[in-house]
């Protein structure tokens, strides 16, 4: 595909019977590849659900042509071959992951040894949220003049990765302190298929631990120095919070809310994840409209 001409994408679409107006349309939105040649690129070598977010946020800039460009992005994807998005950032994960372990380290032992639980190799969890985060640096840092190129994306600045790096770590450790927090909640006594750590080590070192956590994230945070990103991930802290306490006080009526479930769930897990890639964004010095899409992506 990253060889195909728009003709024979349009052959393509001949084959797949999309006649009459259907067919028609996504025909004339062949265009825009010409008009994105980084789009066109990406999409057709690295299409991954995290790369839509940047078509919505190019879309914008394209007027009344946006719509025409999201769907032949939707057809396209019917041709293309999925990729293993965490095989993307294979690499990247196993750096963070040896980061992230030299970043929760303690004078104390027994609060070392709490709060190295999760990541430890092994048992690091999938790992989803700085997959997501990595992934959606990479889409909002592409360049948008001239053709792309695959060494385009090695000049990128890697200060700047190394910044978005530190938000992807940053909000690793508050999901895990909150896993913490919430397993001592839950009473429970199992996570990622071993002990819970308030069931090996007790509530009260477990809720240490996570308070540790939180400490790390927040001396990371400081070192970026940028106070919209700062309040951002602060506010995150506030909404698991709030929304464990929405959940540990929820009536009758409110059960049976949608209203009252989808903000419960915005608060306990998605604020941080939509609030995340919004930092990704305003990091990557883009607009308040592309960091508010940012935010929507990771939201939805």
């Amino acid at each position: 595909w990253g060889k195909a001409s728009n003709k024979d994408l349009g052959r393509s679409l001949d084959d797949w019977k999309l006649k009459g107006d259907l067919g028609s349309s996504f025909r004339n939105d062949l265009d825009l590849l010409d008009t994105v040649p980084v789009l066109s690129f990406w999409v057709a070598e690295y299409y991954i659900p995290g790369f839509l977010a940047l078509s919505v946020a190019l879309g914008s800039k394209f007027n009344t042509r946006e719509t025409s460009l999201l769907r032949f992005l939707t057809i396209l994807s019917l041709f293309q071959e999925q990729v293993d998005p965490f095989s993307l950032v294979a690499d990247e994960l196993a750096i963070l992951a040896n980061r992230l372990r030299s970043m929760v380290v303690a004078e104390v032992p027994k609060l070392a040894s709490a709060a190295e639980y999760f990541f430890k190799m092994g048992v690091e969890g999938k790992r989803f949220r700085p997959t997501v985060l990595l992934l959606m640096a990479t889409a909002l840092n592409l360049p948008l003049s001239g053709p792309a190129s695959v060494g385009s994306v090695n000049m990128l600045s890697t200060e700047l990765r190394t910044r978005q790096q530190c938000i992807a770590e940053i909000t690793e450790m508050i999901h895990v302190a909150s896993l913490l927090h919430d397993d001592v909640l839950d009473d429970a006594d199992t996570r990622r298929g071993i002990g819970s750590l308030n069931f090996v080590m007790g509530n009260k070192l477990a809720v240490l631990a996570g308070d540790f956590l939180l400490s790390r994230a927040c001396v990371a945070l400081a070192s970026l120095k940028n106070t919209e990103v700062v309040s951002l991930l602060a506010t995150v802290v506030e909404h698991l919070v709030t929304g464990e306490t929405m959940q540990m006080t929820t009536t009758s009526e409110q059960r049976c809310s949608m209203e009252y479930y989808l903000q419960k769930t915005y608060y306990k897990t998605a604020s941080l994840i939509s609030n995340s890639c919004k930092a990704i964004a305003l990091l990557a010095g883009h607009t308040a409209e592309v960091s508010m899409l940012a935010f929507e992506y990771g939201k939805n």
